[in-house]
């Protein structure tokens, strides 16, 4: 493979609905986490050199962590993973239309984007 992939910034956890707002209020209130807003109205949070991003999921039973990797040149990434297997599930989540990446998940179903660090 000849094109690298790093670790993202941005981690998403998804939230079921009745859990949303206790989890918006846990991370702004008792953690002390300062608010990003510049997604609004997703909310997010500084951790550290990441963001988290509490994302309300009415088709999920549960919360779930989401991953992001970034490449530089993502079909070739995405060539790579596909000759070692991985799994893709662009379904899960729409990018929408000229996003340059796409989603996967490793071997314990944990799910990651993969794009280039410009998709958007």
């Amino acid at each position: 493979m000849t094109t690298k992939i790093t670790g993202g910034i941005n981690i998403a956890m998804k939230v079921p609905p009745h859990q949303y707002k206790a989890t918006i209020a846990f991370y702004r209130d008792v953690v002390g986490l300062k608010p990003f807003t510049d997604k609004a109205p997703a909310i997010g949070f500084e951790l550290g050199p990441n963001r988290l991003w509490i994302d309300e999921a009415p088709m999920m039973s549960q919360a779930e962590v989401w991953l992001e990797l970034f490449t530089k040149d993502f079909p070739m990434a995405a060539d790579h993973f596909a000759k070692a297997d991985v799994v893709r599930c662009d379904a899960i989540e729409p990018l929408g239309e000229g996003f340059r990446g796409g989603w996967i998940t490793n071997p314990a179903n944990i799910i990651h984007m993969l794009r280039e660090p410009d998709a958007w």
